[in-house]
């Protein structure tokens, strides 16, 4: 497989999860009309179970994947993810909507983990770095048009029919890798799989400074992701009565933001990604203080609504500049057990992320505000814990 296409594909996976979230987003308010009309907010629930499906699948995909291989494990898991779309596109409840798109989500970790397994196997360091964000860039586009896409089925066939295009993309996908994609893991280096393997593999991990590190801050920047993906609708529509275009606005915001991974790309070679992830940490608590000034200043109305629209496009364009290179860097001591430690890393930001977002989310009021100051707390967070990072490996260094 060339370079490009192996990129491709791999944007693709990565897309699987953000395509699951992105195309619900504008069938919120008639799922919670028709399934949830008591209580319209459950609807959200439809976004967090498949985000907590997919951090408990999470922790066993990677060491499945180091036992029986990559390919056998991500074509099981697309397999899962089909089937669970299928289910949800038939239920008549709420609630059994909720069990599939969890189990669903366990079934998206196969192409989310070893993808960053695949990837690992064939590169390493600033080169790895390098082609995730080439690939984060292309799959970029995904989230751009995923909420127009969505709106353009819910118009065209309702929006149980988004379920439908949910097995399609999965389908297409899991026979690009069943076809092109050689397996990369040999069987003289595969491990054998325990639940005590695992958690000696998980105390490893955890005695690497870089590696703790990273995993903390990646759990900060997920849960201002979360809380943002599970808030926006209701800020564009109820805050601001953008709801009719919000799809464009997004697909706007994320394709501008999309430019991140690429810049990434060419800095990261030549500026490392300690540095990268700390300067962009630091300019994000600066966003997000001043987005909450705004929020307390101005009133709600088009002004307020252009100063978040700016403020969306940095948090999103902080993604591409940071989640990138915390994996690379987390990765980086961890070659010898590649897929377990994709697994653990991403099963607890991915849990840790919905722990912090749900409770951001459920504070809403109306007003970006409650975001806006989650946000700058995440963010100063992060922002210390690089700057530990720092001194730790200068202490080091130091001995």
């Amino acid at each position: 497989m060339s370079r490009p296409e192996f990129i491709a594909m791999c944007a693709m996976l990565f897309a699987t999860i953000a395509f699951s979230i992105d195309a619900m987003l504008p069938a919120l308010p008639e799922i919670g009309q028709e399934l949830s009309p008591e209580n319209l907010n459950r609807a959200q629930l439809i976004l967090t179970s498949f985000v907590l499906g997919m951090g408990i699948g999470t922790f066993f995909t990677g060491p499945l994947s180091d036992r029986f291989g990559r390919k056998p494990v991500l074509i099981g898991g697309a397999m899962l993810y089909t089937v669970c779309a299928f289910v949800a596109w038939r239920s008549q409840t709420l609630e059994t909507v909720l069990i599939a798109r969890m189990v669903q989500g366990i079934g998206a970790a196969g192409p989310r983990i070893v993808t960053m397994a695949i990837i690992r196997d064939m590169f390493s360091g600033r080169e790895m770095a390098r082609i995730v964000s080439f690939a984060m860039m292309i799959f970029t586009i995904v989230p751009a048009f995923a909420p127009a896409l969505g709106a353009v089925i819910i118009d065209f066939a309702g929006w149980r029919s988004i379920f439908v295009s949910f097995m399609v993309f999965s389908i297409i996908t899991a026979l690009w890798v069943a076809i092109r994609q050689p397996e990369p893991l040999a069987i003289e280096n595969r491990r054998p799989f325990s639940l005590s393997r695992l958690i000696a593999a998980v105390s490893e991990m955890w005695a690497i400074p870089a590696v703790r590190i990273s995993i903390l801050v990646q759990s900060l920047i997920f849960g201002v992701l979360f809380a943002v993906i599970s808030s926006v609708q209701q800020i564009y529509d109820i805050s601001f009565e953008h709801g009719h275009d919000f799809h464009l606005w997004f697909a706007g915001v994320a394709l501008i933001s999309g430019s991140a991974s690429f810049l990434n790309a060419r800095l990261v070679m030549r500026l490392g990604m300690r540095y990268l992830i700390t300067v962009t940490k630091g300019a994000q608590i600066l966003f997000a203080a001043a987005m909450v000034l705004a929020t307390m200043i101005l009133p709600l109305g088009e002004t307020l609504f252009y100063v978040f629209v700016f403020w969306q496009l940095t948090v999103f364009f902080s993604i591409g500049m940071t989640i990138g290179n915390l994996n690379a860097l987390a990765m980086e001591p961890l070659g010898h057990m590649a897929g377990t430690a994709a697994s653990v890393m991403g099963a607890i930001a991915t849990i840790a992320g919905a722990a912090i977002a749900m409770p951001i989310g459920l504070a809403f009021d109306g007003t970006p505000l409650p975001l806006a100051l989650s946000t700058t707390i995440c963010s100063a967070f992060g922002f210390w814990l690089m700057l530990r990072m720092k001194h730790i490996e200068q202490g080091q260094a130091t001995t």
